[in-house]
């Protein structure tokens, strides 16, 4: 079974994408945190594990975490990341 890894940084409207985002501005959001992610991440119909003690590479004086995604095996990463992105973003609203 595939795993996939979302960090917050990805989702991230404060970072550009050499910092880590990997969605464009209009699907960020300020300050996203795991549970939100996982939220999502159920919402799309994977199942989500949070692991809160991980700090992104990029990031590594930070741990925000990360959600660990089982299941998503019929979808490729970026498409994962952008519809986790578009429901973060509706929760929101």
């Amino acid at each position: 079974m595939v795993e996939n890894v979302i960090w917050p940084a990805y989702l991230d409207a404060d970072l550009s994408r050499s910092d880590g985002r990997r969605v464009s501005q209009d699907l960020a959001v300020e300050e996203p945190t795991v549970d939100e992610i996982a939220k999502a991440v159920q919402q799309i119909g994977y199942d989500a594990t949070i692991e809160r003690d991980k700090a992104y590479s990029r990031e590594h004086w930070l741990d925000r975490g990360r959600v660990v995604v089982r299941g998503a095996d019929d979808s490729t990463k970026n498409d994962l990341v952008q519809a986790v992105a578009a429901y973060v973003v509706a929760m929101r609203e």
